[in-house]
């Protein structure tokens, strides 16, 4: 099945030829090797920043895991390259804690912070190693201190350095890797600043057209932030603008000292068909609206357009040492209600705002603080012109009965257009 079976998704290629390559090692047989060299043959994509396809922190995993076996059991050390690319990567998608972010995944971990870099450790071990370099070695020394190394790696481990012997040579300490940075990551438009325990991050590149499905980008959370244990998961923003649901930013872009989110909507109404194009059966071709957010059997591609109405949004970042200044901007369409989205982790204490149904809570102004232990996040100031704050989604996910809601603490501000404010975290 291995050397004549299919595949279905990018890594599925790798997996099946790092068992081929296992196989090999027990049973040799160049129809192994042959099956391996022609999946290999189609070329193995990484981005300059370091991503596979997927953008995924689970999947990359799997492609690495893969690569690795290959290249150790075949000789192939070509292979370690984009391992070792992806790892100069992922140090800098972990939070304090050990968790990785899958913001800008195009799988279905993007919505979820839950992965460990203790999963990663082997891979820094190994080429700390091998390669002698002393930023994976401290990287490596820093995952020893991690809830969950003992289990992970001691407990269920161990047979990898039976297999692997390199890895059961003495590594070096290694130099700490770096608590404060500024890495922008252009290919997936996700932001990363750490300041020690204090994590900043913004994300503008989910994947053009805006398509609901497996393999594409479509997170709508745009901005998080850490302080020590006290987690902001994501703030979203929302419009009432016909059913459009939620801000998905167009890339981000950096300007001076801030950097900057956009997105402008255009949403027409339609004229009648040109007459030479008229069917008299009224069977017309079943097309997506401009807008994308519907389809019907109504050609949209041929027809007239009038009366456009616009929708810019524009969500700025200024972050300084002590805290984060977010400027939220909606244009164009006067009267449209906005929404802002604020998911803390669960478990903590809110104070500062006016509770509601469902768990929901408004800040209607002033400062709010979110505690969750000894660390706190205080954010604001408040606003509600409105107490509109279901089916934020939009039709995408509302036509299927579809919700994006996690679990969390939820707070909510509002306003409405021409609408612009100032959030403060710190």
């Amino acid at each position: 099945a291995l050397t004549t079976g299919g595949i279905h998704t990018p890594n599925h290629r790798w997996v099946v030829c790092s068992m081929l390559a296992r196989l090999h090692l027990l049973y040799p047989d160049k129809k192994y090797i042959d099956r391996i060299n022609d999946w290999l043959g189609e070329g193995i994509f990484m981005d300059k920043d370091g991503h596979y396809p997927e953008r995924s922190i689970n999947y990359a995993l799997v492609e690495n895991n893969s690569m690795f076996i290959m290249g150790r059991l075949l000789n192939k050390p070509s292979l370690f390259e984009p391992v070792r690319k992806n790892l100069e990567l992922t140090y800098y998608y972990m939070d304090p804690d050990g968790l990785i972010t899958a913001t800008d995944s195009r799988r279905q971990d993007q919505y979820k912070l839950k992965r460990s870099m203790v999963a990663y450790y082997l891979f820094y071990r190994y080429f700390a190693i091998r390669d002698k370099n002393d930023h994976f070695a401290g990287i490596a020394r820093l995952i020893e201190q991690l809830k969950g190394f003992e289990e992970e790696i001691i407990n269920r481990s161990l047979f990898h350095f039976l297999e692997c012997p390199l890895l059961l040579q003495e590594m070096q300490e290694g130099v700490a890797p770096p608590v404060d940075y500024e890495k922008l990551f252009t290919t997936s438009h996700l932001l990363r600043i750490r300041r020690d325990k204090t994590v900043t991050t913004l994300f503008g590149g989910v994947d053009w057209p805006l398509i609901i499905a497996s393999g594409r980008s479509d997170n709508p959370n745009i901005y998080a932030y850490r302080k020590g244990n006290a987690l902001l998961k994501y703030l979203r923003v929302s419009s009432n603008f016909f059913n459009t649901g939620y801000f998905y930013s167009d890339g981000l872009r950096k300007e001076n000292n801030q950097y900057i989110l956009y997105k402008k909507l255009k949403v027409p109404y339609y004229q009648p068909l040109p007459k030479n194009l008229r069917r008299k059966d009224g069977d017309y071709k079943l097309s997506p609206s401009v807008d994308g957010r519907f389809w019907n059997k109504m050609d949209y591609s041929e027809r007239p357009v009038s009366n456009v109405k616009t929708l810019e949004t524009t969500v700025s970042l200024i972050e300084s040492k002590d805290n984060n200044e977010l400027t939220i901007q909606v244009t164009g369409q006067a009267g449209v209600p906005v929404t802002i989205e604020l998911c803390f982790q669960e478990g903590g204490k809110l104070s500062g705002v006016e509770p509601a149904d469902n768990g929901n809570s408004f800040l209607v102004s002033g400062m709010g603080e979110y505690e969750f232990g000894e660390d706190s996040i205080r954010f604001g100031p408040g606003t509600v012109t409105h107490r509109a704050i279901t089916g934020l989604e939009g039709e995408r996910y509302s036509t299927h009965f579809g919700s994006l809601r996690t679990e969390g603490m939820y707070v909510y501000l509002t306003g409405t257009t021409p609408f612009t404010h100032k959030l403060s975290f710190g």
